[in-house]
């Protein structure tokens, strides 16, 4: 059986994206995606909790993203979990996890994005190129709810 290794995460850009051209013109964008949970304890009092994400996006898309993210947007991210290992100075093994970034979508309207980009969009690799991320925007609408024309093998 093959494994499934998707994301999806909603959250706010702790910061601009750094952006780095390298050799043979491809450009790697990383960002820090923070996802907060709030909920109330035993107590009634509400808790927020955050988790800070690592994401990585290539090609077309970090050059999107170097145009149009800046910090505080918030946008819905489609990716996979993708693990780096190296030792470091000191020999010892260090691992790094992060989120490789296969499609984004900026959330919100042009006033809440400060960006100055168009405040929505969906950019996504297409499925005929794995190796070259593009662009393609589109509407921001996002129908998740399953349309009643595809049958559901789901056991729920």
């Amino acid at each position: 059986m093959a494994g499934v290794n998707k994301v999806i995460l909603v959250g706010n850009l702790g910061a601009d994206p750094e952006v780095k051209y390298l050799e043979g013109d491809n450009v790697v964008a990383n960002l820090r995606l923070a996802t907060t949970e709030a909920y109330k304890d035993r107590n009634g009092n509400r808790v927020e909790q955050t988790e800070w994400h690592d994401l990585e996006l290539w090609g077309g898309q970090a050059k999107i993203a170097e145009q149009y993210l800046k910090k505080g947007m918030q946008i819905y991210v489609e990716g996979k979990i993708k693990s780096d290992t190296w030792q470091d100075q000191d020999g010892n093994n260090r691992k790094r996890t992060k989120i490789r970034v296969l499609s984004f979508t900026m959330l919100g309207s042009r006033s809440e994005n400060p960006g100055g980009g168009p405040g929505e969009g969906n950019y996504q690799r297409p499925a005929s190129a794995p190796a070259s991320p593009a662009s393609q925007p589109t509407s921001n609408s996002m129908d998740l709810a399953p349309s009643g024309d595809e049958d559901d093998d789901l056991p729920f």
